[in-house]
């Protein structure tokens, strides 16, 4: 059993990597910061290969693909994502540019490729984290918001293809709340409600994607808020949703 995991360096990634080793699964793991991986390999009770790979370029995507494609994959975890918080008219094109590339544009490459053979092979899981943040717009973090939303929209149509196919292959969408992760520092924000750690929130995640899940969302409060939104008026929802925002206004961003 194996498992490919991409940002898996810190937070939720890294406990993925983890909690997997603990399951038995050999891990393939991926992302910029080499230092954090080898350290994290040592850890791990499993075999445990470290592919450096900056995933907002396209080249990197396709090589890591052809890097993994025969090592008998079981089990992608599209991890690998950032957010950047501020006005949309001030906040930097390029930064967010390659954010879309990392959260859309690499999990999209990787879901297909390994989708693609995971079909012909007959057996395999996709997991591909996503965010509370997909369910509603997200004024200040407009393109965090929308590049999630890409990814829960993708996840469910894909799920819904491969249930009328007959075929046995998962995918999943994981939305979670707040988690405490290097998340707030590289976006710029605080959040004002605390939020799951990066272990309870990798447990539920994963517990989601063994019993074939499409949309994982993690705690009561979370779920509740997601089933009274769906009555309550657009307008207002973007609305308080901006409010909400600006509490998570953290020093770097002001």
């Amino acid at each position: 059993m194996k498992a490919l995991v991409t940002g898996a360096s810190s937070g939720i990634g890294r406990e993925f990597a983890r909690q997997l080793s603990e399951q038995g699964y050999e891990l393939i793991l991926t992302a910029r910061r080499v230092d954090r991986l080898e350290q994290l390999k040592k850890e791990l009770k499993t075999p445990c290969v470290v592919i450096p790979a900056d995933l907002s370029k396209k080249s990197d995507c396709f090589q890591l693909y052809e890097q993994t494609k025969d090592s008998g994959v079981d089990i992608l975890i599209n991890c690998a994502g950032f957010g950047v918080f501020g006005p949309f008219l001030e906040t930097d094109l390029h930064r967010e540019l390659e954010m879309n590339d990392v959260n859309i544009r690499a999990l999209h490459i990787l879901t297909k490729l390994f989708c693609r053979d995971f079909v012909a092979r007959g057996s395999g899981r996709i997991l591909n984290v996503s965010s509370s943040a997909a369910f509603q717009p997200g004024p200040l973090l407009s393109s965090y918001y929308a590049s999630k939303a890409y990814v829960l929209r993708l996840t469910e149509a894909l799920a819904e293809e491969l249930r009328r196919s007959g075929s046995p292959v998962t995918v999943s969408a994981f939305c979670p709340g707040p988690v405490d992760t290097e998340f707030n520092d590289v976006a710029g924000v605080k959040f004002s409600m605390k939020g799951l750690s990066a272990e309870q929130a990798a447990a539920y995640a994963l517990k989601g994607m063994f019993a074939g899940k499409t949309v994982i969302v993690p705690g009561a409060l979370m779920k509740t808020a997601l089933f009274f939104e769906r009555f309550l008026p657009e307008k207002l929802i973007v609305r308080a949703a901006y409010r909400i925002q600006r509490r998570k206004e953290g020093p770097s961003a002001r």
